[in-house]
């Protein structure tokens, strides 16, 4: 079941103000971390969530244990037009784990331009015929792409599919096209020490069966060959770790009464997806040595596709129906359907799996001149069964990354 419109509150305005005025005067800019200690947090946005506490306390402050995680960035432009940044965190906490589901697709589509930039190979670019092969029985091939105007599957075809619609297939060939060693060390260097994306999405393989990933090979418009990639074996050693949580899960369609177990799950702290979105819609904002090498064309491809509604493409085509204008955009929207505002861009890249509902995303509303970052994070398993399909999405996830995503738009715009 799909969540119906919950009205906005009269009052928005009134409150928004007061907190506002009262934060303002207390808090120091806080600076952002890519690891925060336990629980990190400031005032301003628990003030805000408690001055909601009529909306807020029966979805987070109650008697479940909801792992809310919540991450906001205040922009301000100078004179000259250049961005500021005021950073602030709810219970932020890169030890606290969470299944970061779709999310991960973001740093993938990123790296997979990334790796084409490096190999600077004349002809090869995202829209280069991309065949990916299979070398053992539990790989399999893709010659085709029916989704694709003209049959081809590209790395630009992938990342279209991953951000209008964050389709798992579109994720899994450029997982198999990078592997797990490029992608991690990677990460790793550019800062995201506490990512781990260790496997494809969707596919009942085993941790060993995901270290090996597809030959993969790039053809020209005439069919010859520019690059290969040959079948790989990841070498590298993932930390390891235990985390466990739940009191049970169905396999098989048998209740198994212990918890769950995530060790060898993806891992993706809410403050590595906040600084990918904010280095791919602001890479000068970071230092050189933690930005992505992306060239002006792919960050604009990127900014198209991150904020592009599902009916707006005309390759691949979307049936309205079955993906909506707020299909994956869960912040600000909740799950609503027909009330998108066409004057609040959203880029951004949502997840959902396992009980747990994540946005990340970068606001811009052209019409008031508002700017801000948000991610968010909830757990919405309150039976601690996973594979159960009864997770409290409608009535708990989705609601509160409506009202959220309202709250900061609301914060802004009394701040302007």
């Amino acid at each position: 079941m799909r969540l119906r419109p919950i009205p906005t509150p009269r009052c928005l305005f009134v409150w928004v103000i007061f907190v506002s005025a009262a934060a303002k005067a207390q808090l120091p800019a806080a600076s952002f971390q890519t690891n925060t200690p336990k629980h990190m947090s400031d005032t301003l946005i628990y003030s805000l969530l408690k001055a909601k506490s009529e909306v807020f306390d029966p979805l987070i402050f109650g008697s479940a244990d909801r792992r809310v995680q919540i991450l906001y960035t205040r922009i301000d432009r100078d004179k000259r037009g250049r961005p500021h940044f005021t950073d602030h965190t709810y219970r932020s906490n890169s030890e606290e784990y969470f299944y970061p589901a779709s999310t991960v697709k973001l740093p993938i589509a990123v790296l997979a331009l990334q790796k084409l930039n490096e190999l600077k190979i004349p002809g090869l670019d995202m829209n280069t015929t991309m065949l990916t092969d299979s070398a053992s029985p539990e790989q399999t091939p893709v010659l085709g792409d029916r989704s694709a105007a003209d049959g081809r599957p590209t790395i630009a075809h992938y990342i279209k599919k991953i951000l209008l619609v964050s389709d798992n297939d579109a994720f899994n060939r450029l997982y198999e096209f990078l592997g797990p060693d490029y992608i991690n060390e990677t990460l790793h260097r550019l800062g995201y020490a506490n990512t781990e994306i260790i496997h494809r999405l969707s596919l009942p393989l085993s941790a060993e069966q995901n270290r090996y990933t597809n030959p993969v090979r790039f053809l020209d418009a005439n069919g010859n060959l520019l690059y290969s990639k040959p079948a790989l074996v990841s070498t590298r050693q993932v930390p390891p770790c235990s985390i466990q949580m739940g009191s049970g899960y169905f396999s098989r369609g048998k209740l198994v009464n212990e918890p769950f177990d995530f060790s060898v799950k993806n891992r993706f702290p809410l403050s590595d997806l906040h600084r990918v979105v904010r280095s791919v819609m602001f890479p000068e904002s970071l230092p050189k040595n933690q930005r992505f090498n992306l060239t002006p064309a792919d960050l604009a491809f990127l900014h198209q596709y991150m904020s592009m509604l599902p009916a707006e493409s005309d390759d691949p085509v979307y049936d309205e129906k079955e993906y909506w204008d707020t299909y994956v955009k869960f912040l600000y929207y909740g799950s609503e359907r027909n009330s998108y505002d066409p004057n609040i861009h959203v880029y951004n890249k949502v997840g959902d799996a396992y009980g747990f509902l994540i946005d990340g995303a970068y606001f811009h509303d052209k019409k008031n001149n508002i700017e801000f970052l948000l991610s968010a994070v909830i757990y919405c398993n309150s039976d601690g069964i996973f594979n159960d399909d009864k997770y409290d999405y409608d009535d708990v996830g989705f609601p509160f990354m409506k009202e959220i995503g309202r709250l900061f738009h609301g914060l802004r715009m009394v701040e302007r």
